[in-house]
């Protein structure tokens, strides 16, 4: 029983460093990925819409949540003590638990990652009202509409099991529903853009899985 505690206890512990060191290079990766796209293709990648609409909401939440993702990560690093006001479900705190957050976590970005080398420099944030030239239907695109959302969506999921707490159940909460109403702007801007080929494809292939 002692030594399942311990074990428990030091994985608590390596979880502290790795999510701060995880949320860093999130963080990193997207700021490098949003500057380098910008030099090359010389334009804007990031579109959050219209302002106080649907979609600069989802937007703006998500872009909110991530940094307080990332500074609470950082926090509880250097500031252990952070860990009392976060509202933690200390009967979640189990190394299975833990250890299957850290997995969806990690796993879930490096999803995403693959989705984003896919895209190449035709990836962007939001819906460009000047595109797509086209409707995406192969490699992932076969078996997900949306497999970029689905890897964000797990690794919020592994998030809040990796750091069960009242925050972390929040930010899965938040994180799904501007997720399902960002996808679902998405789609009726694609269904516009192109009625009977975004019809075809969303009959044969599933919105996530």
């Amino acid at each position: 029983m002692l030594n399942n505690m311990n074990t428990a206890y030091d994985l608590i512990e390596f979880n502290r460093i790795y999510l701060a060191v995880f949320y860093s290079f999130v963080a990193t990766f997207y700021t490098t990925r949003i500057i380098l796209l910008k030099s090359k293709i010389t334009a804007e990648v990031i579109f959050p819409g219209q302002r106080f609409g649907t979609t600069w909401w989802n937007h703006s939440l998500f872009r909110g949540f991530r940094v307080m993702i990332w500074m609470l990560c950082v926090c509880r690093l250097l500031f252990p003590d952070t860990d009392n006001y976060i509202g933690r479900f200390t009967g979640l705190e189990e190394y299975c638990v833990i250890f299957t957050g850290i997995l969806l976590l990690t796993a879930g970005f490096l999803f995403t990652i693959s989705v984003h080398c896919h895209f190449g420099k035709e990836w962007r944030s939001g819906i460009d009202p000047r595109g797509p030239k086209n409707i995406i239907s192969h490699g992932l695109y076969k078996y997900s509409r949306n497999p970029m959302f689905l890897g964000v969506a797990v690794s919020q999921l592994g998030f809040f099991l990796a750091l069960p707490s009242v925050f972390t159940l929040i930010c899965l909460v938040v994180g799904w529903f501007t997720l399902l109403r960002q996808t679902l702007s998405e789609e009726q801007h694609l269904l516009a853009a192109f009625p009977e080929d975004y019809t075809r494809y969303r009959l044969s292939v599933r919105r996530w899985i």
